[in-house]
């Protein structure tokens, strides 16, 4: 309820109560808090935050949102972005490959070819190249 009183409820947005609620609950707390948030709106927490915020705070919310319900699809959808297209965002990719390689690489390896239909490892052999690719694939691992 305060979530919704704090956006939809009012005119204009009271984006430090979403800051509170977002930053200082556990995961499990605010999954429900979202259940019960979209029974409340008739809208779900992404509609409602890309509604009331925007910019990097819109951002931001949105990845915590992201992570509470699946961090590691979060960091498959973050390896994505830092691949596609033209050219590879270096900095990105090694520092969640490198940052997650011992907390739930292989999760995400599993979240990031459910989403995209390709492995990890084939991504990172396609968009880099050398010592750098074969260092990156040997943090990753096989697959």
């Amino acid at each position: 309820q305060a979530l919704y009183d704090a956006g939809e409820g009012k005119w204009g947005t009271d984006e430090s109560k979403f800051n509170e609620i977002l930053v200082t609950r556990s995961y499990a707390h605010l999954r429900r808090v979202f259940d019960i948030y979209a029974t409340i709106s008739k809208k779900d927490i992404y509609k409602a935050i890309k509604s009331e915020m925007s910019g990097d705070l819109e951002d931001g919310m949105i990845a915590i949102v992201d992570c509470v319900y699946s961090r590691p699809t979060y960091f498959a959808k973050r390896l994505y972005k830092s691949m596609k297209g033209l050219g590879t965002k270096d900095n990105d990719l090694v520092r969640i490959v490198v940052s997650r390689s011992e907390i739930d690489l292989p999760d995400i390896k599993k979240a990031f070819k459910d989403a995209y239909g390709k492995t990890l490892n084939e991504w990172v052999h396609g968009d880099t190249s050398g010592d750098y690719r074969d260092a990156m694939l040997s943090i990753i691992g096989p697959e």
